[in-house]
């Protein structure tokens, strides 16, 4: 009987995935970018509730954000759920006007949980258990946390599920290990019950391991461990680590989905669910959380850790983080948030600079150029305890003022109001913006296989990534970020960056679409492997040779105080990151050629034409971008599409009829605005850390 109910109930969950809206009409296109801000009621007094709610209103907000880490609140012993205090909170935002994001509260299990049942907690590659006292302790794989998830979850559901006063749902907080995976028991079990399920056969997991080297041979999948560095003298098979990391990625991506449908049995079509991923962490892949409504992200751009354009661009960040996450997220199904965005300095960085005055403004406004429907920055208030103290928000610490960071949010939202009245809902690009359009095709599974086997400290796979979408951006290019999955025939562009695995139906892909008129750019190290990270037994990189007219003879590394040279025209470049030296075949041209080291005069960079379209190969991969870019112009010089020239940290997109320019860089830069335009924002001069927006 049980054993029916189940069939009927994901019958009936089924049912109400095929039956809810499509993603874009969850919101309201005339209102472009909706602007909140995170609150954590349980942290403060019931008696300042009413105030900070108030004042949040009153600086313009029209969201909020409860319950991510509240767990203990919630569920304050086992089985005895407590929503007076947050019915308390989503009444007084409702006064204000403020729509409430309800969170599930799974980063965040209560003490009493990982007192009764340590098992939950995850274990870290030192053997280490970890513990109460943070977030994200716990294991994805247990079933025991699993149970008490979908208890709180439910509850939680039923509860607010059809209160209209909730717009949408967050399932957990930034989904991850932070860097960590999970080796404890329940994790070594399900990940021996992925392997079962993906090779069938012990003999079929042997054959694409590789286990005859080194004897590592299994007899039996009991006998697999979690391929882990710090309890092996030597390196782990590398397929091993691959799978690994393939199945971390779908076990985070069944966790949320688990959730995803517990809350749709609950709660009405008319609210949303998403959760926030960090784009550039690489323990959850985001192209393979595929069970929610949409994706939001998360991102810090100042925090030490990326220097960014000039003297000044470690107070601003680089346009590529911000962009490359709206691309990214935005090309899944079309929507997309910034559901964390950095208020200003934080205090968990490298170092902890302050952002430069205008940085957060102008971080909104690329945000809302590269397409999100809305912007949450992290944290409304200021926290004076716990982990996050010197932390920013948008109140400062006496809770009556508003920071620098918030008065920035306050002109934001005061000039989204006025934008939201120039907006026309008949608005169509451009003709020569869409005719720019590009797609990089991006694969965690190659930046994994990457990572694991770099072969030169210098190697840095989205860094390798981003050289090229800068150089698209830089030539005014609106760019998806997309993977396999999606159709590449609508992109005049398509980039395949350090496309490492791959197999002979996604090189046919790739011939089909550059015969149809695509201009295909393939970089180095593309082609070397299979799927599974094995070298193909014929010659190197060999089945992209028909595709790409060449031969990869050989590849090279430089220490990092030697510098390759390569000359293309009548400019030089310089490289000591990776080089593919290649050996054309007839028919195909040489664009650039390596001019030192020991195979001076051969090819660097080469170009075929085939049936309507074109393919190029890059073979050297450089610091600065510079021979990146000047291939990228190239290829659209010769496609006959006329292209935007903005400097480096100078980005302009189009979206829902207006233009936005932002400024990452250390100087002025003048746009070019048609007389017959509108300047809406800003002043075509737009400066560091500063914003533009026009209409045509």
């Amino acid at each position: 009987m049980k054993k029916l109910l189940a069939i009927v109930l994901l019958l009936a969950v089924n049912f109400a995935y095929a039956q809810l809206p499509n993603p874009e009409s969850y919101f309201h296109k005339a209102d472009l970018m909706t602007i909140g801000t995170y609150y954590y009621p349980e942290h403060w007094p019931k008696e300042q509730w009413a105030k900070d709610l108030k004042k949040m209103a009153d600086i313009g907000f029209e969201f909020t954000h409860f319950g991510e880490f509240a767990w203990a609140f919630i569920e304050p012993e086992e089985g005895k759920f407590d929503f007076t205090w947050l019915d308390e909170a989503v009444a007084l935002a409702h006064q204000n006007g403020i729509k409430v994001i309800m969170c599930t509260s799974t980063p965040t299990p209560p003490a009493w949980l990982a007192q009764k049942h340590p098992e939950i907690l995850m274990v870290n590659d030192a053997g280490t258990t970890m513990q109460h006292g943070s977030r994200q302790q716990i294991s994805w794989s247990s079933k025991v946390y699993r149970s008490y998830v979908a208890k709180m979850v439910e509850a939680v559901a039923k509860h607010y599920g059809n209160d209209k006063r909730i717009w949408g749902w967050q399932l957990d907080n930034e989904p991850s290990h932070y860097g960590f995976y999970d080796y404890s028991d329940a994790a070594q079990q399900s990940f021996r019950e992925w392997l079962k399920a993906k090779y069938k056969t012990i003999d079929a997991l042997n054959a694409t391991w590789g286990t005859a080297f080194w004897s590592i041979l299994y007899k039996d999948f009991e006998q697999i461990r979690i391929p882990n560095q710090k309890e092996l003298v030597a390196q782990p098979s590398p397929h091993a680590v691959l799978d690994f990391k393939r199945f971390s990625a779908e076990e985070a991506n069944d966790f949320l989905t688990f959730q995803y449908k517990i809350l749709r049995r609950f709660i009405t079509n008319d609210q949303w669910i998403t959760t926030n991923l960090m784009p550039e962490h690489v323990d959850v892949d985001p192209t393979k959380i595929n069970g929610l409504d949409f994706l939001s992200y998360t991102k810090y751009l100042v925090a030490g850790y990326d220097k960014g354009v000039g003297e000044q661009g470690f107070r601003m960040g680089s346009p590529a983080s911000i962009g490359f996450a709206n691309d990214l997220f935005r090309s899944f199904n079309g929507v997309t948030g910034v559901m964390e965005l950095q208020p200003g300095q934080v205090n968990w960085g490298r170092f902890n600079p302050q952002p430069l005055p205008g940085a957060v403004r102008m971080w909104i406004w690329h945000a809302f150029a590269g397409g999100n429907k809305f912007v949450c920055n992290y944290r409304f208030d200021r926290p004076v305890t716990g982990g996050e103290q010197y932390h920013y928000a948008i109140l400062n610490a006496d809770k009556e003022t508003i920071s620098t960071s918030g008065i920035e949010y306050a002109k934001v939202i005061e000039e989204m109001k006025q934008l939201r009245k120039y907006y026309d809902a008949a608005a169509v690009a451009p003709q020569s913006y869409q005719r720019r359009q590009a797609a990089i095709l991006y694969s965690v599974d190659n930046r994994w296989e990457m990572d694991n086997q770099p072969q030169t400290n210098q190697w840095n796979y989205l860094s390798h990534l981003k050289r090229y979408y800068n150089a698209l951006k830089q030539a005014g290019a609106p760019v998806d970020i997309i993977t396999e999955q999606k159709d590449f025939a609508k992109y005049p562009v398509l980039i395949a960056p350090a496309y490492e695995l791959l197999d002979a139906q996604l090189i046919e892909r790739w011939k089909q679409y550059v015969v149809n008129g695509g201009h295909l750019i393939l970089t180095c190290r593309t082609g070397q492997k299979d799927r599974n990270g094995k070298l193909w037994d014929t010659k190197w990189a060999e089945p992209i040779y028909d595709l790409i007219g060449a031969k990869v003879s050989l590849y090279d590394l430089l220490p990092d105080e030697v510098q390759g040279t390569i000359s293309m025209g009548t400019s030089s470049f310089k490289w000591n990151n990776w080089a593919d030296v290649l050996e054309p075949e007839k028919g195909t041209t040489v664009w650039a050629s390596y001019t030192n080291q020991f195979y001076k005069g051969k090819a660097a960079v080469v170009s075929r034409k085939l049936g309507k379209g074109t393919v190029t190969f890059v073979g050297a991969d450089t610091d600065d971008g510079k021979l990146e870019k000047a291939v990228v112009n190239r290829i659209y010089k010769e496609a006959g599409i006329v292209t935007a020239s903005y400097p480096e940290g100078v980005v302009v997109d189009w979206r829902d009829g207006f233009w936005v320019g932002v400024n990452y860089s250390d100087h002025p830069y003048t746009v070019t605005v048609p007389a017959s335009a509108k300047l809406l924002i800003g002043n075509k001069t737009v400066q560091p850390a500063s914003v533009v927006v026009w209409k045509e």
